[in-house]
């Protein structure tokens, strides 16, 4: 099994990993790795949890069909600006979690001064102005804030998570929809304890490290 094959596989096991969280519903989301100068993305249309390997589509930098039967997904254009962005990322994913999407649906970030090993391996989880899916304006609403975070929530629309490959990508996700569902149930409490600057500033100092 080549290396393309490998990451279609793995596309197809993380889809389907998306799909039984309920961090995609119907044919909800989209996946895809860079593979050289080429882009491995799922299509539009299709249920993540009941992707195969056939069903992928190739592309290259720009866009350009290479290798499939079906549509890339609709978000295809957002998949292509990040890798141009960022050189380091070797996958993306968008999903709708929840918790997460709710939190970008009443217009709130994730503070990075609740749980630690959240800051530590995330940082703050920006989120992005609203853009409208499929066009340039949900890559413009990103634009800064791709630069400087692995995660982003997008407004009434989801989360979108970067990494080196997919499965980190994936971790990144489901710890931001982790702390997305803590911090939704510590409001519904009625009390969010933040970390002081101290603690904070300790914190600081090991991730630096």
């Amino acid at each position: 099994m080549n290396k393309s094959q490998k990451l279609k596989k793995q596309i197809v096991e993380i889809s389907k990993r998306l799909y039984q969280k309920g961090f995609v519903a119907a044919n909800d989301g989209n996946l895809s790795v860079k593979l050289n100068d080429k882009i491995i993305i799922t299509p539009t249309m299709k249920s993540k949890g009941f992707l195969k390997v056939n069903d992928l589509v190739t592309t290259d930098l720009k866009g350009k069909r290479i290798e499939g039967k079906l549509k890339p997904t609709s978000e295809l254009l957002l998949h292509l600006f990040v890798y141009k962005k960022r050189q380091d990322v070797g996958a993306v994913i968008h999903a709708h979690p929840p918790y997460g999407t709710a939190l970008a649906v009443a217009g709130m970030e994730l503070p990075e001064n609740v749980l630690p090993e959240v800051f530590l391996s995330l940082g703050k989880i920006p989120l992005a102005s609203y853009g409208t899916p499929s066009t340039q304006e949900l890559s413009d609403s990103i634009s800064r804030l791709i630069l400087k975070h692995d995660a982003i929530l997008l407004k009434n629309h989801g989360i979108l998570a970067v990494g080196r490959e997919l499965e980190q990508a994936y971790f990144k996700l489901e710890r931001v929809e982790h702390f997305a569902q803590v911090f939704f149930i510590a409001n519904s409490l009625g009390k969010v304890d933040k970390l002081t600057k101290k603690q904070m500033d300790k914190l600081k100092k090991i991730k630096s490290r």
